[in-house]
């Protein structure tokens, strides 16, 4: 069918604490070494590995570096990668948004992105303004937005609103429109970055759908980015994983998301002190996740039903005091990436003892199917994110005979048991 996009040796240097991309200066440098010298770029030689969780040295990072794989036409590509790994950065310069520093990319027909919420759209605008707006970026006629103008607005459920100026729409809702847009406006190449999280469960079922017909019915390119293994195995036909910037593995979908999870998986292995991928202020620093059956004892292997103790520990630097409001929270997340449930403080108190150090979570029964399962800290004080730290900790869920009568659950059926009986 042909090659719909085409990356060849891509790269993209940021330099650390400025806005624009460098100095005359630099420009004029660049330009005699290249054209007049022909000598290699000397910037090139410039700039560190796009590792966040290290303080590096240089002001000049590379956010991507050397990339290069195709896309055929009508194929569903999906790029995952832990965050910073360049995935956002990569198809912000696919939709033109910003520039490669080396390399090109060429891409084959009209480009049709979602990257960021509310992205492409002007606040003092309508919804409906936005609309043609969209379409005459696209090169699209007037009269072609029209006939599809109702067909957007009934993907988006934003009709009651869509004559109100999309600055007033909640963050769901612009989500919805924008991909709405996106979609119906005849795009070659759609592109959807992992804001669709955004939308409720109900819209994103209904997006991935429409990305699957896009590209089976009407052989259009898709590339999506997301943590959600389950979307991108269900959507996708090939993947491709991003690692500080690089391209670390790549392949047919199965074989992505399988080397995915077995990265996930190491990471789960290292001490929550050692890991420097994390996000926050620093006041309080997560240092500790364990396990304990009901005797306290520590574990990770437990049973359908079976009594949990969660103990979090945790660090803070001098001068933080539990007198203001604050949280931990504790989320459970399947193999998958998919959350399976959300544990926190603030259900029971507006703040955190954090002069004992840690915090217990008491669960009476453990009612997860089989299976393993990581977790997700966060804290925030006085409404400033902490420490948030993500896939961290494994527990592994064992049969038990749960409903006492021999008979073990089957596979696929969601990772919640619930209790119940029969009446009569």
């Amino acid at each position: 069918m042909g090659t719909a996009i085409e990356f060849d040796h891509v790269g993209k240097l940021y330099r650390l604490g400025t806005i624009t991309t460098g100095t005359l200066r630099q420009d004029l440098q660049r330009w005699w070494a290249v054209n007049i010298r022909h000598r290699e770029d000397p910037w090139l030689k410039v700039g560190e590995t796009n590792d966040r969780s290290t303080r590096g040295t240089s002001d000049w990072v590379w956010a991507l570096r050397d990339i290069s794989f195709q896309v055929e036409q009508g194929d569903v590509v999906g790029i995952v990668g832990k965050n910073g790994a360049g995935k956002s950065t990569l198809l912000k310069i696919l939709s033109r948004i910003t520039t490669p520093t080396t390399g090109t990319i060429r891409a084959r027909g009209r480009i049709g992105s979602l990257l960021e919420v509310g992205t492409g759209f002007h606040p003092e605008l309508t919804g409906r303004d936005n609309i043609y707006m969209n379409g005459a970026i696209l090169g699209m006629r007037k009269d072609e937005i029209r006939r599809k103008l109702d067909a957007i607005v009934d993907f988006s459920g934003c009709e009651r609103y869509i004559d109100t100026p999309v600055k007033r729409y909640s963050s769901g809702m612009l989500v919805r429109l924008g991909f709405a847009v996106a979609a119906h406006l005849d795009p070659e190449i759609l592109v959807v970055d992992e804001v669709l999280a955004v939308g409720d469960a109900e819209f994103q079922k209904k997006a991935v759908g429409k990305m699957q017909e896009v590209s089976h019915s009407e052989g259009r390119t898709v590339l999506f980015v997301s943590h959600n293994m389950t979307a991108v195995r269900n959507l996708c036909k090939s993947g491709v994983i991003l690692h500080d910037g690089r391209i670390s593995f790549s392949g047919g979908i199965e074989a992505v998301v399988s080397q995915y999870l077995e990265n996930q998986n190491k990471r789960s292995e290292i001490s929550i002190s050692d890991i420097r991928e994390r996000q926050g202020n620093g006041m309080l620093r997560f240092n500790n996740l364990a396990f304990r059956n009901g005797c306290g004892v520590e574990q990770t292997i437990f049973e359908v039903g079976s009594e949990m103790q969660i103990d979090v520990a945790y660090e803070t630097r001098p001068g933080v005091t539990s007198a203001g409001r604050s949280q931990i929270n504790v989320v459970f997340k399947d193999m998958m990436g998919n959350k399976v449930c959300w544990i926190s403080t603030l259900m029971y108190r507006d703040n955190v003892d954090f002069a004992a150090g840690h915090v217990t979570f008491h669960i009476p029964q453990l009612t997860l199917s089989e299976g393993c399962y990581t977790f997700n800290l966060y804290c925030e004080i006085d409404g400033v994110l902490a420490d948030w730290v993500q896939d961290v900790g494994r527990l592994e869920v064992v049969f038990q005979d749960y409903y006492g009568h021999g008979r073990r659950i089957p596979e696929g059926q969601g990772p919640l048991v619930m209790p119940f009986d029969i009446a009569g």
